[in-house]
């Protein structure tokens, strides 16, 4: 997905590789929100924004963004991240992604 901060162009992306979900304006990532893949659910444990796109919504976009990935593709969300917790306390559309497995994060 690509959408606009200012004059730059951001893109979405799932770099499963660095079990991490991205904002990009470039080749420069802008934000990331860090995640554990786990069976049937994706335990979202850190975000971060960097200093330049700070106050910009970069993170809520790449927060709802993730979101819809995760439903999109049939899994639930554990979000351990405060941002993330609290974007899903303030957009209750996503409440139904919520689960709290029980097995132990990798």
């Amino acid at each position: 997905m690509r959408a606009t901060a200012g004059d730059a162009e951001v893109a979405f992306r799932d770099n499963r590789e660095r079990s991490r979900f991205e904002a990009i304006v470039g080749r420069k990532v802008i934000a990331f929100a860090d995640y554990r893949a786990l069976r049937g659910r994706v335990a979202v444990v850190h975000t971060n924004v960097s200093q330049a796109a700070s106050g910009r919504g970069i993170g809520r976009r790449l927060v709802q963004w993730m979101l819809d990935d995760i439903r999109a593709r049939g899994l639930k969300v554990t979000p351990i991240c405060p941002f993330t917790a609290a974007f899903i306390e303030r957009h209750q559309e996503y409440a139904d992604l919520v689960s709290w497995g029980r097995e132990r994060l990798p």
